[in-house]
């Protein structure tokens, strides 16, 4: 069975009607009861209309309903979601649900999964906006890992505007390794930068990384103000584990060495 639809219903005044309609009595109280959930800069979003890329970090699987159940009606309309085709695609049930609360698209990742190349591209070309993760995949230990340039030049080759937005606190709320969902409505702020747009002759790889930056200011501004743990500090707890770990592998290492020198 293909579990992934026509390009039609990206479209369709029809689906859009329902899928907001679901969003509105299902989802958005779902994520009230779960979450205390804080919106900042809507009015970024004024001036926003036609096809563009909403983008930022990725840290838990409640990022993209954070997201589209906080844009604004008018924007969130007809957002396409790309996701993993080889865990939300593998089959019917979360198929289903994927399209009807979230105008999904399957990304392929090379695991064995849905995905049609070139998808993203055209959704932009029709006038569809949609709704990426440069990371490629959730953070694992919170820090922002590098963006693939994949949206950026989506956005160049398509003369569309990117919408950056961070996620503060999605990753204390739901981490990749809690198997429960969120307990106690942890707090998360939901933070839309100022669209952005290529400069002129500006290469996918610059502007990915002016997109990186963004969102990396656009958190860590909002993580001070709220007294939570900014990206920054998620990488340099990151790197010191990593360096741990290095110099344990590396006192390991000498041990057998000297236990391999006595034995001789």
């Amino acid at each position: 069975m293909d579990l992934e639809p026509s390009n039609s219903r990206y479209t369709s005044r029809v689906q859009a009607t329902t899928r907001q309609t679901a969003q509105f009595l299902l989802l958005k109280p779902a994520l009230s009861r779960l979450l205390k959930i804080h919106v900042h800069g809507l009015a970024n979003l004024d001036g926003l209309e036609g096809a563009f890329a909403v983008f930022g970090n990725h840290s838990s699987h409640l990022d993209a309903p954070l997201i589209l159940c906080s844009l604004p009606n008018r924007l969130s309309r007809y957002v396409a979601t790309g996701a993993a085709g080889d865990f939300f695609f593998g089959n019917w049930v979360k198929a289903i649900s994927m399209s009807l609360f979230m105008n999904a698209f399957a990304i392929d990742r090379g695991k064995g999964g849905k995905g049609r190349r070139g998808m993203a591209g055209q959704l932009l070309s029709d006038g569809v906006p949609i709704l990426l993760f440069p990371e490629g995949t959730r953070s694992r230990t919170g820090a922002m890992g590098p963006f693939i340039p994949g949206v950026a030049s989506l956005c160049v080759s398509r003369g569309v505007p990117a919408l950056p937005v961070a996620l503060v606190g999605a990753y204390e709320a739901w981490p990749s390794n809690q198997k429960h969902l969120p307990k106690g409505r942890p707090e998360v702020h939901v933070v839309f930068g100022r669209p952005m747009v290529p400069y002129p002759g500006e290469i996918a790889l610059e502007f990915n990384e002016r997109m990186r930056r963004q969102v990396l200011e656009l958190h860590d501004t909002t993580a001070r103000a709220y007294g939570k743990k900014t990206l920054a500090e998620y990488e340099r707890t990151e790197a010191l584990h990593r360096a741990e770990q290095t110099e344990i592998a590396s006192l390991v290492e000498d041990a057998r060495e000297q236990a391999d020198k006595q034995e001789d």
